[in-house]
């Protein structure tokens, strides 16, 4: 599979949207979340912030963007746009293989964002294992990033090595104090004892 997940900056790029169905504007308001300029071809739907164009000038609009989504239920209009691309990316929702961009099933625990993508296989499996996912991530691993994240700019400032840095949050990821700390939700607390592990391989007692 010649594929590989990446996440793009959005922030002021162009899309266009063919299709204003259920899927063109689910992917529409995807790419507006993420601080694009969305136009869509079809009719309008209930979306701040996209602009809706008739289904004319289409092969204007593909040049405009950045990135084409072709999301319409019409297979032939779908191909004719998709053909109108040339170097852009392409999204295609109605044959995902087709593009050069797969837009996958993404959620969100906290802060961490997920993706999902079974290769066009099955998409019921992709909602499955979203599930999943999210039963099985706890309160605790969402407050771990909060410490590694706050340890990893303490300790960018005290070691130089960046093996050493990796040691020292391995440690403190798998510490069991302060894992029982995050399962209390005791952030605080969690984060003295990383100080304190920190301080401890500084002096030479954690290697």
């Amino acid at each position: 599979m010649a594929w590989t997940p990446l996440y793009m900056d959005m922030d002021g790029k162009r899309v266009f949207v063919l299709g204003s169905g259920e899927v063109g504007i689910r992917r529409a308001r995807r790419f507006l979340e993420a601080g694009a300029e969305v136009v869509v071809a079809g009719p309008p739907a209930e979306l701040e912030g996209a602009r809706f164009v008739e289904m004319d000038n289409l092969e204007y609009w593909v040049e405009w963007a950045d990135l084409v989504v072709v999301a319409s239920p019409d297979r032939e209009l779908n191909d004719r746009v998709a053909s109108f691309a040339g170097k852009r990316l392409l999204n295609r929702a109605d044959s995902p293989l087709e593009g050069d961009v797969i837009v996958p099933s993404t959620f969100m625990v906290g802060d961490v964002s997920i993706s999902i993508f079974t290769g066009t296989r099955s998409p019921l499996m992709a909602r499955y294992l979203r599930e999943r996912i999210q039963d099985a991530i706890q309160t605790e691993d969402l407050l771990m990033i909060e410490v590694q994240d706050r340890v990893r700019r303490k300790i960018r400032e005290e070691f130089d090595d960046h093996r050493v840095r990796r040691r020292i949050l391995y440690r403190i990821s798998e510490d069991p104090e302060l894992k029982e700390y995050l399962k209390k939700q005791d952030t605080e607390a969690a984060l003295e004892r990383a100080y304190t592990m920190i301080d401890e391989f500084r002096r030479g007692v954690l290697r």
